[in-house]
């Protein structure tokens, strides 16, 4: 049976959807890569709340999602921009999404990284902007969890040049219990992180992110890098010391990425591993025989569908990640916090359905193509 589906100029097209899902089961932990997926928050839709409000979170909901990605394999990457961090969801909301995380992480034996940032902070001064980061740090690591040096909109705006950056990461860097994850979150993801690290010349900010991580290679895990500029993480994987993994946040090139060259490859840190948590899993542990043909065979058909998911304004691809997470059953609602189930067009969530449902990413698809249908009809598309 089929169902119409509008496109970008309005008309309706006839798409058939799947009937089998593909369905991997959880196996084995993984041995040849460091794979978290950046997990979207689950918001509570009966919450009298406005744009403006605190978020409101369905705690148990957002838990559940976080046990599914732990049971194939996964690492939660928690409290990140997948989590509306800065649209939506505030420091208040992403501490308490910290400390209830990491329980559950340690309840199930799954591997977590949390999201230290300032956004306590609209601006001030470097001392400020430090102490912000220590309070959130202290969160992290005292829930047990590892902590991700988030990229600071207070620090764009309030740093000078190169040198503020190495004096507040090198401040950081020094005083963090463990090793911690560097994260270089571009402008397509975020306008206000423009200029990060001292200059808006890429490659003068490449070597200053690599003179932070020189000074201080022991406490530094790995890098992630969101700049969607495949040869470029390329370049910069190359020259970090080594010991300092290169986690991949490059969600139009990650297969190639993570399959590696001849001088080496990507771990992977992704917002995209949220919808295709399964598939992702099951591709890794192909690449973990070394069958790089098969791993490419599984991983790079997805491609088309995270190129349209995160398609400029690219902020808003958690539209889409939690759309998908609706229609594949891990949540009862397709409300966001902050109001954010409105960023993105019908045409856009209905291209969106029929790459995802293409993909068999829908553990039951004849719930996602209810769920499609009800969301159509609300927007008056008569089938």
């Amino acid at each position: 049976m089929t169902i119409r589906l509008p496109g970008a100029g309005g008309a309706l097209r006839a798409y058939e959807p799947r009937t089998e899902p593909f369905a991997p089961a959880p196996g084995t932990p993984f041995t040849s890569r460091t794979v978290f997926s950046a997990a979207h928050v689950v918001a509570d839709p009966f919450a009298d709340a406005s744009p403006d409000s605190p978020a409101a979170v369905d705690w148990d909901a957002t838990l559940a999602f976080r046990r599914h990605l732990w049971a194939h394999g996964l690492g939660v990457a928690e409290a990140m921009d997948t989590a509306q961090r800065g649209m939506g969801l505030d420091w208040a909301g992403a501490a308490e999404l910290i400390r209830r995380s990491a329980a559950e992480a340690r309840a199930v034996g799954g591997r977590i990284a949390c999201g230290v940032g300032t956004d306590q902070l609209t601006g001030g001064s470097l001392a400020e902007i430090r102490a912000a980061y220590e309070e959130q740090l202290a969160v992290v690591e005292e829930a047990g969890a590892q902590a991700i040096l988030m990229a600071s909109r207070a620090l764009a705006a309030t740093a000078k040049g190169p040198e503020d950056y190495l004096e507040v990461y090198g401040h950081l860097l020094r005083q963090a219990a463990g090793p911690v994850i560097l994260h270089w979150l571009g402008p397509m993801f975020d306008p206000a992180l423009d200029g990060y690290w001292g200059s808006a010349d890429l490659d003068a900010a490449t070597d200053t992110f690599l003179e932070v991580i020189a000074a201080h290679p022991d406490k530094v895990d790995g890098v992630k890098i969101s700049l969607l500029d495949a040869q470029r993480e390329i370049d910069l994987r190359r020259r970090l010391p080594r010991g300092v993994r290169c986690y991949t946040g490059d969600d139009f090139h990650y297969p190639e990425l993570i399959a590696g060259d001849e001088q080496g490859f990507s771990h992977a840190l992704l917002g995209i591993f949220d919808p295709l948590g399964p598939l992702a899993a099951e591709a890794v542990r192909v690449l973990d025989t070394g069958d790089v043909k098969a791993f490419r065979g599984l991983l790079d058909p997805t491609v088309e569908l995270s190129r349209h998911l995160f398609q400029a304004p690219t902020r808003f691809y958690k539209t889409g990640v939690v759309f998908l997470a609706w229609l594949a059953g891990h949540q009862t609602h397709f409300t966001m916090v902050g109001g954010l189930q409105s960023a993105r067009s019908l045409p856009h969530l209905a291209r969106a359905y029929e790459l995802a449902d293409g993909l068999g990413l829908f553990p039951d698809p004849r719930l996602a193509e209810e769920r499609m249908r009800n969301l159509l009809s609300l927007y008056g598309v008569n089938q």
